[in-house]
């Protein structure tokens, strides 16, 4: 059985002309809907943004108050993957099979929908980046972004009150693989032996109940998640933090405060792993979160580090 990642995300708002207007101008196309009600975003690989009102009695309860996400749709590689993931979700809370599906609630009390992928794959004419003997840019500038243009949902982030529970689901139940961990604190999992850093990440704060934390989106290169940020500054959203990189996924970052819920991230080179890899264990510390980051942003305008006003 294999998982291949993240097909949808589906939100209960309570602005929805709010989030529609943060979602376009994040950098989602809109497209006619199949859920009657629902507006929906995608990406370029047909990953799918639902909004619905947040009292919509179609969604999942929330595992929070407010704004924030009710269901993951994850794509499996073909429909043989169904009978193997029944057998193993029989019995799990809110278990449901259909023809071509099947649904269930995590520990955690998130919604979580399985089924084959749809997404498309992408071709896109990405400039190589030139490091001391390694020149692979040559006679050719490094682009500038304008606007950002999300590839695919990267991964999500949860706050959870129970991180061992939480982490045997994911590992036990659906084959999730540990990438890294923050002792007792955190877990960063990926969707098959082969792949990015992470596709989910579990993080425990003592007293803090379950919750969105942030979902991410991979862009091209660094150049775009630093265009990607300004653009979003320039028209008004909010930076929770970035540019930024983290060590421990090696990715570059830069979040967005959003009225969906959580954080919107715009993230590329994460770390690609295959079975080879070994897991670290670490210390929950600030300067694994960010070896480097902007507090604010940067203004879009002036291209410098955003002014808190007084």
């Amino acid at each position: 059985m294999k998982i291949t990642g993240i097909e949808a995300l589906k939100f209960g708002v309570e602005d929805r002309q709010k989030a529609a207007g943060f979602l376009a101008d994040f950098g989602l196309t809109q497209i006619q809907s199949d859920i009657d009600g629902a507006d929906l975003y995608s990406t370029l690989n047909q990953s799918r943004i639902y909004l619905f009102d947040a009292d919509d009695a179609r969604l999942p309860s929330a595992f929070e108050p407010g704004s924030t996400l009710r269901e993951v749709v994850w794509g499996l590689s073909d429909a043989a993957d169904l009978d193997i993931l029944a057998d193993r979700l029989a019995g799990c809370e809110g278990f449901v099979r259909t023809a071509d599906s099947l649904s269930c609630r995590d520990p955690n009390g998130m919604s979580l929908t399985f089924r084959v992928s749809s997404l498309s794959p992408v071709e896109l004419q990405v400039a190589p980046i030139n490091q001391y003997g390694d020149i692979r840019r040559v006679d050719e500038a490094s682009p500038v972004y304008e606007r950002g243009e999300p590839i695919g949902v990267g991964h999500v982030v949860f706050f959870t009150p129970d991180l061992a529970t939480t982490e045997a689901f994911y590992r036990d139940r659906l084959g999730f693989h540990l990438s890294d961990c923050y002792e007792g604190k955190g877990a960063f999992m990926r969707c098959a032996a082969e792949g990015h850093h992470h596709d989910i990440f579990l993080l425990h704060v003592p007293g803090k109940p379950a919750g969105l934390n942030h979902v991410a989106f991979t862009v091209r290169d660094i150049h775009e998640v630093i265009g990607a940020g300004m653009a979003m500054n320039r028209k008004g959203w909010s930076t929770f933090l970035g540019p930024g990189r983290h060590p421990i996924s090696s990715a570059y970052f830069w979040y967005v405060n959003s009225p969906l819920g959580g954080a919107f991230e715009y993230y590329t080179n994460d770390d690609y792993l295959t079975s080879a890899w070994q897991p670290r264990t670490m210390e929950h510390k600030l300067e694994l979160f960010t070896e480097w980051a902007v507090e604010g942003g940067l203004d879009g305008h002036t291209r410098r580090q955003l002014k808190r006003e007084a």
